[in-house]
Formats: structure tokens, sequence, C-alpha cells
């Protein structure tokens, strides 16, 4: 499965976000926040079609505590993004020609992470504008990166910054 690619948005995913929040509901701790956030979490925004999930935790212990929890449930830590603060986590779903790709990140609750990827969705959703200038950059990054994940994320980073800190 090629990560680094333009697909269209397809209206199951709040439905596969609420399927996987259920499963993660069972053994992460009770009310606990949970958001589906990226791509998929915007009506009409393309991208990867990964569904990315930001759990919020009140300390770096209790992120520890469920990250064992999280590999026993066959959840596999990402390389490169493990770091005081985030924690993420990278799940496969389907068949030899079909995957669905799953992201877990665990983040601190109310830090710069978890306020810029909810302000940033957020305003994805409200403004069609926004969400059409992304969109364009998006796919321009897809043509620039050329399936390096770093170069891709750079290409899309300061326009995620400013439009995540600004009101």
């Amino acid at each position: 499965m090629r990560k680094y690619v333009f697909r269209e948005y397809k209206k199951g995913y709040p439905k596969l976000f609420l399927k996987e929040k259920e499963k993660l509901e069972r053994f992460l701790p009770k009310n606990i926040n949970i958001e589906h956030i990226g791509s998929t979490a915007v009506p009409g925004l393309g991208g990867k079609g990964i569904l990315d999930i930001m759990v919020g935790f009140k300390t770096n212990h209790e992120m520890k505590e469920y990250t064992k929890l999280m590999l026993k449930k066959r959840y596999e830590i990402m390389p490169g993004f493990k770091r005081f603060g985030r924690i993420s986590f990278k799940k496969f779903y389907g068949l030899i020609f079909w995957k669905r790709r799953i992201h877990v990140h665990f983040v601190l609750l109310n830090k710069i992470i978890w306020v810029r990827n909810i302000n940033f969705r957020n305003k994805l959703r409200k403004s069609s504008k926004l969400l059409n200038e992304y969109t364009k950059i998006k796919k321009e990054a897809v043509k620039y990166a050329k399936g390096e994940g770093k170069k891709y994320r750079d290409y899309k980073d300061n326009f995620i910054k400013k439009m995540s800190t600004c009101n």
C-alpha cells in the first residue's frame, strides 16, 4: 500500500472512527479524551485515507502505562514518533489486497499538539475556503514528496501551524 498518495474522502470514515474508538474505550481509562483528527475527520477533505485518532492523557506516566496495553492489543509503535509528550501507534486491518491503516496518537491533553490538531480540524470543518486551500496543498505535497514522509509533512507544516494557532 502506497502511503503518500491523495485519495478522495469517503463518507464511511466517521463510522470507522466510532468503531475504533469503541475498541479503544474497552481498555483505555474511563472518561479519556479520544478525538478523530486528520483528513478522514474532515468531510470532503481527501488525503492518504489513514484513520488518525488522538488520545489525550493527563501525564506521561499514564501514557507509558497504557502503551503496554496497546502493544498487547497488537498496535505497533511508529518509529520516529515516540518522544516526550507523544507516542504514536499503527495498526492494519484487512486482507491481502485491501488494508485499512489506523494511527493512534497518545499525547498530553491540552498541550500544543492537542490544541493544534483540534483547532485545525475544527477550522477545516467550518470553512470551505480553507478546506479547498488545504486540499490543494496536500495534492502538491504528494507530488513534491515523491513518497518521502518527512518531505510530505514539511510541505504542509507551515500552513497547518498558521491555521491551527490563529483565530
